[in-house]
């Protein structure tokens, strides 16, 4: 039986499916060395002040691998370093409050903080490790844009329902001998649109590490009207751009990626004469049930982490490296952002078969 006794988990960032498996795994984990153990609600916020601070019991626990979201709650508004504050005067100025949270941690008695995030997650998790804080992080992300793990959960999850979605939209697509533009998440990266344009067959791919040229998507879309497939599935990244362009953006001012999907329709439209329909699938790609790979990721992850803990190895991270779960160091972890590798193997086998990805 390891040393540490009382420890923490939170959950932050966007939501992804798994993280409820992971809280379930590591409280049992913890529970059954002896320990004791606490969930941090809306990631640092329950330190802060602004929420609560919960025992996570057997019951607590109970029927949650299955779930969706996190009883913990999240906000990716929570970064304690940039907490905002309004001041006097009524303006709100950014406040670095880490200290604070290090502070209440202490004050709480706890030993350990199982951070569950995505990569801000884990880069906040980091710094306040070389600020002192005890932290083993585990990856959570749908956009599986976390160095070091070869898949973050929640990832095949949505690439799932993206799947699913395309699918659905064959049948329809090739009813009415349409073009449908269908976005995914995925921020930076083109993983979730990589996996799912391939799995749902989809005519053209577009993702941010291979700029596309507009000229090119309308030309595969003409080519299938002669070979007589009068319907064209596209699937785009949210952050795909084209060459010598920009990301579009619905809220330039907070970076706020989304809308590809509708400007890429109407370009469609007007230089083939195609009725063109745009599909953003949002936020359907993060809500519901885990797949069965993702909960037992999550739960594999959720036990490993204990034993980091127990091991008193911190400034790690959990990464799944097939058929083992190791550890990484934190800093390799948010060293840099994971993207799709543009000579990969997968690819090649969409090109292999025909898919375009505007270039």
């Amino acid at each position: 039986m390891g040393k540490t006794k009382k420890i923490a988990i939170n959950t932050g960032g966007g939501d992804a499916p798994g993280l409820n498996a992971v809280i379930r795994s590591a409280t049992l984990a913890a529970l059954n060395r002896g320990w004791e153990v606490h969930g941090i609600r809306r990631a640092y916020m329950g330190l802060l002040g602004e929420d609560e601070i919960v025992p996570l019991t057997r019951d607590a626990v109970r029927g949650i691998t299955h779930m969706g979201g996190t009883i913990l709650g999240t906000t990716n508004r929570g970064n304690p370093f940039t907490r905002p504050i309004q001041q006097p005067d009524g303006t709100v100025e950014a406040v670095d409050c880490s200290d604070d949270v290090i502070a209440a941690f202490r004050e709480h008695g706890f030993e350990a903080l199982i951070a569950i995030g995505g990569d801000g997650s884990l880069r906040i998790a980091h710094d306040l490790y070389k600020k002192g804080l005890p932290v083993v992080g585990v990856p959570k992300t749908i956009d599986n844009d976390i160095e070091g793990t070869a898949l973050t959960f929640g990832f095949l999850t949505a690439v799932d329902i993206a799947t699913e979605a395309i699918g659905r939209l064959h049948s329809t697509a090739q009813a009415h001998e349409r073009v449908m533009v269908v976005e995914v998440m995925g921020r930076d990266t083109g993983w979730i649109a990589l996996f799912s344009g391939v799995a749902g067959t989809a005519d053209v791919i577009l993702i941010p590490e291979i700029p596309y040229e507009i000229e090119k998507v309308s030309e595969k879309v003409v080519e299938r009207d002669r070979a007589g497939r009068r319907f064209t599935i596209v699937v785009v990244a949210e952050g795909a751009f084209p060459a010598g362009g920009a990301p579009v953006f619905k809220d330039p001012k907070t970076k706020q990626l989304g809308g590809i999907c509708e400007v890429l329709a109407q370009e469609i439209a007007e230089r083939t004469g195609k009725d063109t329909r745009a599909i953003a699938l949002r936020h359907l790609q993060r809500g519901g049930m885990p797949i069965s790979y993702d909960r037992l990721i999550a739960l594999r992850f959720g036990a490993a982490a204990i034993q980091s803990v127990e091991d008193g190895d911190f400034g790690c991270m959990v990464a799944l490296d097939p058929p083992y779960v190791r550890r990484i160091p934190l800093d390799i972890a948010v060293s840099r952002q994971k993207r799709v590798p543009v000579d990969g193997d997968l690819v090649a086998t969409a090109r292999a078969l025909g898919m375009s990805f505007g270039d």
